[in-house]
């Protein structure tokens, strides 16, 4: 049987630098190789130089680089972050009104023994799949989907854990006529009112009202990489300056980055990512996840539901807060 082919890697813009030295690496071991020459000292001086570029990269990403790295074609999906983290789980389908969105997925499962409810937006991997799942822009049916499997997690006592990843709802036709401002607001409400912990993590990019339909929670997670706002910035930039190109600096101003999330008091931990990005190692991902979604359930679970509600009332009531200075 042939050997399986490696994928290539996708590279972003501002990872070339890195890309070549690495190159350059590769091809001196390999004529030290060929040549039978020691050029062990400076391979290890060239290696230490590719690490600390990497470290000097990925330390210092602009919001518009973040977007690209939380757009990854081959960052960890919500269905790759399930089957990493859960001992055990069964996807649930159907909306039980005629749908069954693709672009969000959810299920009963277990984590580390206890039973719990995931959901989450899900993107395709590729061109084909990627039209399947609508880009992760679910429909009215994917929300209530999302509803029903809540409800079940409220009425058995199962905590809720929702994978947030899209770059806004579907805004086509078929969605308005089929109520998707309705079926996002009733989540938003329904939510508030569930006695079973809720915990949000934004694993990729979080995008509008697309997000907030399962991003009602007693806490909001994001991975360093990610992003999370009230409009892309490719549509911010068209609509404040009938100009698409400056997306740059729209990203800039909407304080998208989790860093930026947390000084705002939006976010409640960032969870960090591998030196390269999730895709880059994301087993070593997964377990991250996992192990701040279990210290937060440990933490949440010690609160009877009255005082789960009104803490995730009070939060939410916090948000929006802001201080105006004169010139």
């Amino acid at each position: 049987m042939a050997a399986p082919v490696a994928k290539k890697p996708i590279l972003l813009e501002f990872e070339k630098p890195l890309v070549e030295l690495e190159e350059r690496i590769t091809q001196i071991r390999t004529l030290a190789a060929d040549n039978q020459v020691d050029v062990s000292g400076q391979i290890q001086q060239l290696e230490a130089r590719a690490a600390q570029l990497r470290r000097e990269i990925f330390s210092n990403l602009s919001p518009a680089q973040r977007i690209q790295v939380a757009r990854h074609p081959r960052r960890p999906s919500t269905l790759d972050y399930i089957q990493a983290i859960s001992d055990e789980w069964i996807e649930l389908h159907g909306d039980r009104n005629g749908s069954d969105d693709l672009a969000l997925v959810g299920g009963v499962g277990s984590l580390d023994g206890q039973p719990v409810v995931f959901l989450g937006h899900q993107k395709g991997r590729d061109t084909k799949d990627n039209v399947l799942r609508n880009f992760g822009m679910a429909s009215p049916g994917g929300y209530r989907k999302a509803l029903r499997l809540m409800e079940h997690a409220d009425r058995f006592g199962m905590p809720i854990l929702t994978f947030i990843d899209t770059p806004g709802a579907y805004a086509g036709v078929s969605a308005e006529e089929l109520g998707q401002g309705e079926a996002i607001a009733v989540n938003l409400r329904e939510m508030f009112r569930f006695s079973v912990p809720i915990l949000c993590t934004v694993i990729g990019e979080g995008g509008s009202g697309g997000a907030l339909g399962i991003g009602v929670g007693d806490r909001l997670l994001m991975f360093e990489h990610s992003v999370y706002t009230v409009a892309s910035p490719e549509a911010c930039a068209s609509i404040l300056w009938r100009d698409a190109g400056k997306a740059v600096q729209a990203a800039e101003a909407l304080k998208i980055t989790a860093r930026d999330l947390k000084q705002l008091g939006i976010l409640d931990e960032i969870i960090n990512e591998p030196l390269g990005g999730a895709h880059s190692a994301p087993l070593e991902t997964a377990q991250s996840l996992r192990q701040v979604l279990l210290r937060h359930l440990k933490d949440l679970k010690a609160l009877s539901p009255a005082q789960l509600r009104e803490q995730r009332y009070q939060k939410f009531r916090q948000l929006g807060v802001f201080l105006e200075t004169h010139a």
